[in-house]
């Protein structure tokens, strides 16, 4: 059976993250959520999104095909269910398609209309779905569990040398080349994951769930509490809670990141610090685009959402709940507003429009920095979002 990752409104709901991205490719727990389908479908996967972000993420239609929704968290009960689907149904849950069985013309159909005839099966157990920012970390702790048991399944770990610190250690992971001295490791209230060529720098605490992806790195002294994801190549530092960061990034200073969501190739300047709290102790509002207000997130506890490829400089304030759109760059001292548009620069003193040419060219020199090349496709989807989110820098 071919696979089908589409995007529905969950994607309005969950940017600026998926400007640059279907919510498939986010990363919640170890894994993304499509590396999730793959593993538990044993199937390479493609994606129906944004008409300018498929030339990066294609796909790939062929005479049947099930469609599974880009927000959908995995399961055994939803993947025996997908398994059972006959041509012409869907599971639903309410209005809301969470797979469906179409061939091939049904599904061009759905991709551009959205409107297909299908019999309903209502879902009938609880699911889990991924279509508002935060309930990134807060599903986070949960997820990690789920990735380690199902990438770990019947593997050995490898060792880390006698100088650490292990505690629970069967509920520790390592994978090849990890680098690690004098560092502690508590594993008691959820696994901890390092993935292949990380390095954990001397001095550092950590407590479980935690991920480590590959080829990242944590810096000395730092300390980082569950449930927390450092995606592949990326540099962390200081205090750390109940974030993910998606990957290719940097918060490699001293400073706290609580309750938040980074997006790839970002930087945090040292000694920045994230508001996770109100000093009222109430819910705590973050900016919708697709509602294009300030909507309650129910939430005692929200930092910070920055979305791809933005900066801040040094000793930077975010207030509580404060969501950065794509290549913004905030400097200055003061706390900042709590929606910065994309392709801003600026601070407290006021904000400019950040040049798009300028911007694609520092993405470029960045992504170098990985030995990754800013090709055509990257600088195409980054200036359709310097287009499309002009709307709202109206400064």
């Amino acid at each position: 059976m071919n696979y089908i990752l589409f995007d529905d409104y969950g994607w309005d709901q969950m940017l600026p993250l998926t400007f640059t991205r279907p919510v498939s490719e986010l990363r919640v727990g170890i894994l993304k959520i499509r590396e999730k389908w793959e593993v538990l479908l044993n199937s390479e996967i493609s994606f129906l999104t944004r008409e300018y972000l498929q030339v990066k993420y294609p796909s790939r239609i062929e005479n049947d095909n099930i469609l599974i929704n880009s927000c959908l968290l995995p399961d055994h009960s939803i993947i025996n269910e997908i398994h059972s689907l006959d041509h012409g149904y869907a599971i639903v849950s309410g209005d809301r398609i969470l797979a469906v069985y179409l061939t091939k013309s049904e599904t061009i159909d759905f991709h551009y209309n959205s409107k297909i005839l299908y019999n309903k099966i209502s879902i009938g157990h609880e699911v889990r779905l991924i279509d508002k920012p935060w309930q990134i970390f807060l599903l986070n702790g949960e997820e990690i569990i789920n990735d380690f048991r199902l990438i770990t399944n019947g593997r050995k770990s490898e060792k880390l040398s006698s100088t650490n610190n292990l505690i629970n250690s069967e509920n520790i992971f390592v994978e090849e080349d990890v680098k690690a001295e004098y560092i502690t490791v508590n594993a008691s209230a959820g696994p901890v994951y390092l993935g292949k060529n990380c390095e954990i720098m001397e001095g550092s605490l950590i407590r479980g769930p935690f991920a480590l992806c590959k080829n990242s790195r944590i810096k000395m002294a730092s300390k980082i509490y569950g449930p927390t994801t450092i995606g592949p190549g990326s540099v962390a530092g200081g205090e750390i809670k109940n974030s993910v960061i998606q990957g290719f990034s940097n918060k490699g200073h001293d400073g706290f990141l609580g309750n938040s969501v980074l997006g790839e190739w970002c930087n945090v300047g040292a000694d920045s610090n994230t508001s996770n709290l109100k000093n009222t102790y109430s819910t705590i509002k973050l900016w919708n685009y697709k509602e294009e207000k300030y909507l309650d997130t129910g939430l005692m506890y929200c930092g910070l959402i920055m979305a791809d490829h933005s900066k801040c400089g040094i000793n930077t304030m975010f207030n509580t709940g404060t969501v950065v759109g794509v290549n913004a760059n905030i400097v200055g001292t003061g706390y900042t507003k709590n929606f910065i548009p994309s392709f801003s620069w600026g601070g407290i003193d006021g904000f400019t429009v950040y040049d798009l040419s300028k911007a694609l060219e520092v993405a470029g020199r960045v992504m170098s920095q990985r030995n990754l090349d800013f090709d055509d496709t990257e600088r195409t989807i980054l200036s359709e979002v310097f287009h499309i989110t002009q709307k709202y820098r109206y400064f």
